[in-house]
């Protein structure tokens, strides 16, 4: 019964019509408190609401208690104060400069959050997409371990390999390098080369964020006989004849210098192969004159 007429009350009391000075400043609680042992003197029985009224008399109908309260305007200046207060020193504190997506843990892109008293972090994984680079046999390649937002003094990167796989899975890497540089360079890029790289930036034992890239290795033997193959394929008209090149066009002039130059380099040869030739029969008799003369006198 007691419990009933305690859940009474509290409901009573939220539901209270008139706003008073006395509901501001003093609990439900201790107003229930405060009356429970209130008892009328003419039927010595216990009454709240009886309390309830006197309360309401002494506190909300007193002109002198109304007057006392009247604290609005000072409670106002006050905040506000406390309001301009707190602008003029939040202002001078230093702007986030934002969130970069996709990937990595930006402390200093967090915002403060008035609603949850708390800092309302980026939220971003701390792995990147993979970034798949294509190069050459035998080429230079250089791998950069940059990100857009700002990073601590105090960084350390290690780079990771996994051989001839585009992977992200942390298992499948070996470590290859320890320390500061962010740059991973490669002088000369072969076929063991082709895989995937990660660079790992730490602060402390904090990991701040993962980038992948995965390189793709093409050999030159390859590359030259595509090249070639591309072309030829556009030399070809679809019925298998040459393609005319427009008059007046490189592409024009081009086999004619190619006739001239080959007409020039036959014409030479023939006039090697005729002086040679020459040459050589100048002295073919010669040698028959002496062969006669021989037989002359060994008649004689």
């Amino acid at each position: 019964m007691a419990s009933f007429v305690f859940r009474f009350l509290c409901v009573t009391l939220l539901f209270w019509p008139s706003q008073s000075c006395f509901q501001c400043f003093v609990a439900p609680q201790d107003t229930l408190r405060l009356c429970w042992g209130h008892v009328l003197i003419q039927s010595n029985a216990k009454n709240v609401d009886a309390c309830y009224r006197k309360v309401d008399r002494i506190f909300n109908n007193n002109e002198k208690m109304m007057e006392a309260a009247r604290v609005e305007t000072v409670y106002e200046q006050r905040f506000q104060t406390a309001a301009d207060n707190f602008i003029a020193a939040a202002s001078k504190l230093p702007r986030a400069s934002g969130c970069f997506p996709p990937c990595g843990y930006q402390s200093a892109g967090a915002v403060y959050n008035c609603e949850t008293c708390s800092y309302d972090s980026c939220e971003f994984p701390l792995d990147c997409p993979v970034e798949e680079i294509e190069v050459m046999e035998n080429s230079r390649s250089r791998l950069w371990c940059d990100v857009p937002f700002d990073l601590p003094a105090d960084i350390e990167v290690i780079w990771r390999f996994a051989e001839g796989v585009k992977t992200q899975q942390l298992e499948e890497f070996k470590e290859v390098t320890v320390g500061v540089d962010r740059l991973y360079s490669i002088p000369s890029t072969s076929s063991q080369h082709q895989g995937t790289y990660q660079c790992e930036i730490y602060t402390g034992r904090l990991s701040i964020v993962r980038l992948y890239f995965y390189i793709t290795v093409t050999p030159q033997a390859v590359v030259g006989h595509t090249e070639l193959q591309e072309i030829f394929d556009l030399s070809l008209l679809p019925g298998g004849q040459l393609r005319p090149a427009p008059e007046g066009s490189p592409d024009s002039i081009l086999p004619r210098l190619s006739f001239l130059l080959i007409a020039c380099l036959t014409c030479s040869l023939l006039l090697l192969f005729l002086s040679l030739g020459t040459l050589i029969w100048s002295f073919i008799p010669e040698k028959e004159v002496v062969i006669a003369n021989e037989e002359e006198d060994s008649v004689l």
